[in-house]
């Protein structure tokens, strides 16, 4: 990426629903330079998509959690079966594999702290292929959704 891929990018995080013409003038360029480099972008799979970013307690989500996962045995059928679960379950927002003493991350969010003990109880604790499980309550979430390019990037 050079200075004008990480510029479009940057304005893209802070407002990817600004028009073409606008992110052109602010880096400037002509909007058609802009509109080639962000489909280029897109193309590079640089630029994954769009979303609005939504309050989980505006969803009924209250109450959120990190739930660190050992499962055994370590095999890519379990792992990517494990994955291929928690990815689908409604109260999973984010499922990270990860290298260490952990084997996932699954980051949850419930209406309440008795749903994300039934979730814990009825379904994670029923799955054969966990050996241990820890739940860290978020008592808040910071997200930060627009990390700039570093350099040599």
């Amino acid at each position: 990426m050079d200075e004008l891929d990480s510029a479009i990018v940057r304005e893209l995080q802070r407002d990817a629903r600004q028009s073409n013409r606008d992110i052109a003038r602010k880096v400037g360029v002509a909007p058609s330079t802009c509109l080639e480099r962000t489909r280029l972008l897109r193309e590079r799979g640089v630029i994954r998509g769009y979303h609005a970013d939504i309050a989980p307690s505006a969803l009924n989500r209250g109450v959120q959690a990190l739930v660190s996962v050992q499962v055994r045995p370590l095999s890519r059928t379990v792992i990517d079966a494990f994955k291929a679960f928690a990815a689908g379950l409604p109260e999973v927002t984010a499922v990270f594999v990860m290298a260490g003493s952990d084997d996932f991350v699954i980051h949850v969010s419930a209406q309440d702290n008795d749903r994300l003990h039934a979730f814990l109880v009825d379904r994670l604790s029923q799955r054969k292929e966990i050996v241990d499980f820890r739940t860290s309550i978020i008592f808040q979430h910071l997200a930060k959704h627009d990390p700039a390019p570093l350099p040599g990037a």
